[in-house]
């Protein structure tokens, strides 16, 4: 029964962040609040939270963290696109582990930032409130509704 209510809780949990961060896309000038990884990311946060890759750190920084990676890539690195893609997730995924920040959804995002050809302020909007913005849902669901320990440690330690 357990696995039942983690379920139902976890795909609830998944439409309504997705769905307020829709919205903001979608419904407001403040724009873009998605990227195709934080759906990814809804499995691990809502389904495993008791994974290091989903405690607020590692998703936050993971995601900021690659997509950085990204960006410099497409500003900075004029190579072939089958070149720069697999160099560009390479050194992100390297990084995430160096700075012991993995989350593996945000291994997409240099390919997501890359054919997307985002500039600067994409690490801002969507990716850091973005973030910020799932992380509190992540909050809300495993501390105060399934009195679960979340995070594990401090917010970001």
């Amino acid at each position: 029964m357990e696995k039942i209510k983690l379920s139902f809780l976890a795909g609830l949990f998944s439409f309504f962040t997705i769905g307020v961060l829709s919205a903001l896309t979608y419904k407001t000038d403040y724009g873009v609040f998605l990227i195709a990884s934080f759906g990814s990311t809804m499995v691990i946060l809502y389904g495993y939270p008791d994974s290091p890759f989903a405690q607020p750190k590692n998703i936050f920084f993971g995601h900021l963290l690659t997509s950085f990676v990204g960006v410099i890539f497409v500003s900075f690195i004029q190579l072939p696109l089958f070149i720069i893609l697999p160099l560009a997730v390479g050194f992100g995924v390297g990084l995430m582990i160096l700075f012991n920040v993995p989350h593996p959804p945000a291994g997409g995002n240099p390919i997501i930032v890359i054919l997307g050809s985002v500039s600067f302020d994409y690490l801002l909007n969507p990716i850091m409130v973005g973030s910020i913005i799932i992380i509190v849902f992540g909050i809300i669901l495993n501390r105060f509704i399934l009195k679960k320990k979340y995070p594990k440690n401090n917010l970001f330690a």
